[in-house]
Protein backbone atom coordinates (compact mmCIF):
# COMPACT_ATOMS: atom_id res chain seq x y z
CA UNK A 1 0.00 0.00 0.00
CA UNK A 2 1.49 3.67 -0.79
CA UNK A 3 1.89 5.41 2.00
CA UNK A 4 0.95 9.45 1.41
CA UNK A 5 2.08 12.51 3.30
CA UNK A 6 -0.13 13.68 5.60
CA UNK A 7 -0.90 16.67 3.96
CA UNK A 8 -3.04 14.49 1.29
CA UNK A 9 -5.02 13.66 4.52
CA UNK A 10 -5.49 16.51 5.75
CA UNK A 11 -7.03 18.34 2.39
CA UNK A 12 -9.10 15.88 1.87
CA UNK A 13 -10.56 15.41 5.40
CA UNK A 14 -11.23 19.76 5.14
CA UNK A 15 -12.88 19.16 1.71
CA UNK A 16 -15.06 16.20 3.06
CA UNK A 17 -15.86 18.29 6.52
CA UNK A 18 -17.11 21.72 4.50
CA UNK A 19 -18.97 19.06 2.29
CA UNK A 20 -20.89 17.40 5.07
CA UNK A 21 -20.68 19.08 8.44
CA UNK A 22 -23.14 22.17 7.88
CA UNK A 23 -23.53 24.48 10.79
CA UNK A 24 -26.87 25.15 11.87
CA UNK A 25 -28.19 28.67 11.04
CA UNK A 26 -28.65 30.63 14.71
CA UNK A 27 -29.40 34.48 15.01
CA UNK A 28 -26.81 36.04 17.05
CA UNK A 29 -28.71 36.16 20.24
CA UNK A 30 -29.70 32.09 19.56
CA UNK A 31 -25.84 31.30 19.41
CA UNK A 32 -25.19 33.76 22.29
CA UNK A 33 -27.74 32.14 24.33
CA UNK A 34 -26.83 28.24 23.29
CA UNK A 35 -23.22 29.35 24.49
CA UNK A 36 -24.42 30.27 28.01
CA UNK A 37 -26.26 26.49 28.00
CA UNK A 38 -22.69 25.22 26.86
CA UNK A 39 -20.32 26.49 29.70
CA UNK A 40 -23.26 25.78 32.28
CA UNK A 41 -23.28 22.27 30.79
CA UNK A 42 -19.79 21.79 31.16
CA UNK A 43 -19.18 23.58 35.11
CA UNK A 44 -18.69 27.14 34.22
CA UNK A 45 -20.82 29.18 36.19
CA UNK A 46 -19.73 30.82 38.61
CA UNK A 47 -22.83 32.94 39.94
CA UNK A 48 -22.99 36.41 38.14
CA UNK A 49 -19.62 36.45 37.83
CA UNK A 50 -19.08 34.60 34.17
CA UNK A 51 -19.35 36.98 31.18
CA UNK A 52 -20.21 36.61 27.33
CA UNK A 53 -19.82 39.37 24.76
CA UNK A 54 -20.32 39.54 20.85
CA UNK A 55 -19.02 42.70 18.93
CA UNK A 56 -22.12 44.26 17.62
CA UNK A 57 -21.96 46.17 13.84
CA UNK A 58 -22.66 49.38 15.67
CA UNK A 59 -18.88 51.40 16.55
CA UNK A 60 -17.33 50.25 20.53
CA UNK A 61 -20.82 48.22 20.70
CA UNK A 62 -21.54 44.67 21.72
CA UNK A 63 -24.19 42.59 22.84
CA UNK A 64 -23.68 40.71 26.41
CA UNK A 65 -25.95 38.69 28.87
CA UNK A 66 -28.02 41.57 31.43
CA UNK A 67 -26.72 41.26 34.63
CA UNK A 68 -28.55 39.40 37.46
CA UNK A 69 -28.77 36.00 35.23
CA UNK A 70 -27.02 33.32 35.04
CA UNK A 71 -25.38 30.59 31.96
CA UNK A 72 -28.06 28.46 32.60
CA UNK A 73 -30.86 30.55 32.49
CA UNK A 74 -29.89 32.63 29.19
CA UNK A 75 -32.45 33.12 26.35
CA UNK A 76 -32.61 34.70 23.17
CA UNK A 77 -34.01 37.79 24.57
CA UNK A 78 -32.09 38.33 27.64
CA UNK A 79 -29.17 39.74 25.70
CA UNK A 80 -28.59 43.16 25.36
CA UNK A 81 -26.88 46.07 23.02
CA UNK A 82 -24.34 48.69 25.07
CA UNK A 83 -22.40 51.58 23.82
CA UNK A 84 -18.74 51.77 25.15
CA UNK A 85 -20.31 54.18 28.66
CA UNK A 86 -22.20 50.67 29.02
CA UNK A 87 -25.61 52.15 28.56
CA UNK A 88 -28.24 49.90 27.24
CA UNK A 89 -29.47 51.04 23.71
CA UNK A 90 -30.96 47.73 22.89
CA UNK A 91 -33.38 45.22 25.01
CA UNK A 92 -33.86 46.15 28.99
CA UNK A 93 -31.67 45.86 31.94
CA UNK A 94 -27.92 46.16 32.70
CA UNK A 95 -24.53 45.02 31.50
CA UNK A 96 -22.37 43.31 34.38
CA UNK A 97 -19.59 46.37 35.03
CA UNK A 98 -16.81 44.03 34.96
CA UNK A 99 -17.69 43.75 30.95
CA UNK A 100 -15.89 47.20 30.43
CA UNK A 101 -12.41 45.61 30.03
CA UNK A 102 -13.78 44.00 26.73
CA UNK A 103 -14.11 46.82 25.32
CA UNK A 104 -10.28 47.12 25.39
CA UNK A 105 -9.59 43.52 24.27
CA UNK A 106 -12.20 44.29 20.68
CA UNK A 107 -10.28 47.52 20.46
CA UNK A 108 -6.42 45.93 20.60
CA UNK A 109 -8.03 42.98 18.19
CA UNK A 110 -10.18 44.03 15.30
CA UNK A 111 -10.22 40.20 14.36
CA UNK A 112 -12.47 39.22 17.67
CA UNK A 113 -16.21 39.17 17.66
CA UNK A 114 -16.70 37.25 20.72
CA UNK A 115 -15.50 36.98 24.29
CA UNK A 116 -15.90 34.47 26.96
CA UNK A 117 -14.80 34.86 30.26
CA UNK A 118 -15.15 32.44 33.27
CA UNK A 119 -14.06 31.39 36.86
CA UNK A 120 -14.33 27.74 35.93
CA UNK A 121 -12.91 25.12 38.63
CA UNK A 122 -9.95 23.75 37.30
CA UNK A 123 -8.68 27.15 35.56
CA UNK A 124 -9.25 28.25 38.71
CA UNK A 125 -7.12 25.81 40.73
CA UNK A 126 -4.18 26.42 38.30
CA UNK A 127 -4.50 30.22 38.39
CA UNK A 128 -4.67 30.07 42.31
CA UNK A 129 -1.51 28.42 42.05
CA UNK A 130 -0.39 30.90 39.33
CA UNK A 131 0.45 28.49 37.04
CA UNK A 132 0.39 28.37 33.18
CA UNK A 133 -0.12 26.25 30.46
CA UNK A 134 1.89 23.43 29.49
CA UNK A 135 0.37 21.45 26.34
CA UNK A 136 1.00 18.53 27.01
CA UNK A 137 -1.93 16.53 25.34
CA UNK A 138 -3.70 16.06 22.21
CA UNK A 139 -6.53 17.90 23.46
CA UNK A 140 -4.48 21.10 24.82
CA UNK A 141 -3.13 21.47 21.39
CA UNK A 142 -5.66 24.19 20.21
CA UNK A 143 -4.35 26.42 23.25
CA UNK A 144 -0.53 25.64 21.65
CA UNK A 145 1.12 29.30 21.38
CA UNK A 146 -2.49 30.47 21.85
CA UNK A 147 -2.66 30.73 25.40
CA UNK A 148 -1.25 33.97 27.06
CA UNK A 149 -0.75 34.05 31.22
CA UNK A 150 -1.21 37.38 33.68
CA UNK A 151 1.06 36.56 36.30
CA UNK A 152 -0.15 39.58 38.41
CA UNK A 153 -4.37 39.89 39.17
CA UNK A 154 -4.81 43.73 38.56
CA UNK A 155 -8.16 43.56 40.46
CA UNK A 156 -12.18 43.54 40.06
CA UNK A 157 -12.42 44.50 36.03
CA UNK A 158 -14.88 47.32 36.40
CA UNK A 159 -12.16 50.09 35.27
CA UNK A 160 -9.96 50.97 32.33
CA UNK A 161 -6.63 50.05 33.90
CA UNK A 162 -8.10 46.47 34.12
CA UNK A 163 -8.81 46.47 30.55
CA UNK A 164 -5.18 47.53 29.37
CA UNK A 165 -3.40 45.41 31.13
CA UNK A 166 -5.58 42.49 30.16
CA UNK A 167 -5.73 43.55 26.65
CA UNK A 168 -1.95 43.98 26.76
CA UNK A 169 -1.01 40.45 28.26
CA UNK A 170 -3.75 39.12 25.90
CA UNK A 171 -1.56 40.09 22.61
CA UNK A 172 -1.73 38.26 19.56
CA UNK A 173 -3.21 34.57 21.44
CA UNK A 174 -6.62 34.25 21.50
CA UNK A 175 -6.96 32.73 24.97
CA UNK A 176 -5.43 33.92 28.22
CA UNK A 177 -4.70 32.36 31.90
CA UNK A 178 -5.30 35.54 34.48
CA UNK A 179 -3.77 34.04 37.29
CA UNK A 180 -5.73 34.59 41.00
CA UNK A 181 -8.55 34.80 38.79
CA UNK A 182 -10.23 33.20 35.56
CA UNK A 183 -10.09 32.32 31.67
CA UNK A 184 -10.46 34.54 28.77
CA UNK A 185 -11.27 33.34 25.27
CA UNK A 186 -11.81 35.29 22.75
CA UNK A 187 -13.32 34.05 18.75
CA UNK A 188 -13.55 35.13 15.34
CA UNK A 189 -17.39 33.83 16.17
CA UNK A 190 -19.00 32.95 19.11
CA UNK A 191 -18.58 29.42 18.39
CA UNK A 192 -14.84 29.74 18.54
CA UNK A 193 -15.02 31.27 21.89
CA UNK A 194 -17.01 29.05 23.60
CA UNK A 195 -15.17 25.89 22.08
CA UNK A 196 -11.95 27.57 23.43
CA UNK A 197 -13.82 27.93 26.64
CA UNK A 198 -14.34 24.40 27.03
CA UNK A 199 -11.27 23.03 25.98
CA UNK A 200 -9.06 25.33 28.39
CA UNK A 201 -11.12 24.42 31.32
CA UNK A 202 -10.35 20.46 29.91
CA UNK A 203 -7.00 21.19 29.61
CA UNK A 204 -6.77 22.83 32.97
CA UNK A 205 -8.10 19.61 34.37
CA UNK A 206 -5.80 17.36 32.52
CA UNK A 207 -2.59 19.61 34.27
CA UNK A 208 -3.97 19.75 37.59
CA UNK A 209 -4.63 15.83 37.55
CA UNK A 210 -1.42 14.81 35.59
CA UNK A 211 0.75 17.03 38.50
CA UNK A 212 -0.14 13.69 40.63
CA UNK A 213 2.05 11.89 38.49
CA UNK A 214 5.55 14.10 38.31
CA UNK A 215 6.49 16.68 36.36
CA UNK A 216 4.24 17.47 33.06
CA UNK A 217 5.75 16.98 29.58
CA UNK A 218 5.33 19.22 27.43
CA UNK A 219 4.51 17.97 22.97
CA UNK A 220 6.78 18.84 20.37
CA UNK A 221 6.25 22.27 18.79
CA UNK A 222 5.72 20.80 15.72
CA UNK A 223 3.50 18.35 16.56
CA UNK A 224 1.57 20.68 18.75
CA UNK A 225 0.89 23.17 15.69
CA UNK A 226 0.17 21.15 13.59
CA UNK A 227 -3.07 19.78 15.73
CA UNK A 228 -3.93 23.63 16.76
CA UNK A 229 -4.45 24.12 13.30
CA UNK A 230 -6.45 21.24 12.35
CA UNK A 231 -8.55 21.13 15.50
CA UNK A 232 -9.44 24.98 15.24
CA UNK A 233 -11.01 24.24 12.13
CA UNK A 234 -14.26 26.30 11.26
CA UNK A 235 -15.84 22.94 10.10
CA UNK A 236 -14.69 21.44 13.27
CA UNK A 237 -15.68 24.34 15.36
CA UNK A 238 -18.55 24.62 14.40
CA UNK A 239 -19.45 21.18 14.24
CA UNK A 240 -19.04 20.52 17.60
CA UNK A 241 -20.55 23.50 18.63
CA UNK A 242 -23.55 21.89 17.31
CA UNK A 243 -22.95 18.64 19.02
CA UNK A 244 -23.20 20.82 22.35
CA UNK A 245 -26.32 22.36 21.11
CA UNK A 246 -27.68 19.33 21.04
CA UNK A 247 -26.54 17.92 24.13
CA UNK A 248 -28.07 21.23 26.04
CA UNK A 249 -31.16 20.21 24.58
CA UNK A 250 -31.03 17.36 26.09
CA UNK A 251 -30.94 18.19 29.43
Amino acid sequence: MQLREKQYFDERATQEMNQNLKPKARTLQETLAYACRILAMTGQEAGLAGQITARSDKRRCYWTLRFGLGFDEATPDDFIEVDADLNTISGKGMANPATRFHLWVYDARPQTNAIIHTHSPYVSALVAARQPLVISQMDMTPLHNDCAFLADWPGVPIADQEGVAISEALGDKRTILLAHHGQLTTGAYIEEAAYLAVYLERAARMQVRARVFGPITPVSDELAAEAHDYLLKPSIVKGTFDYWCRQADRM
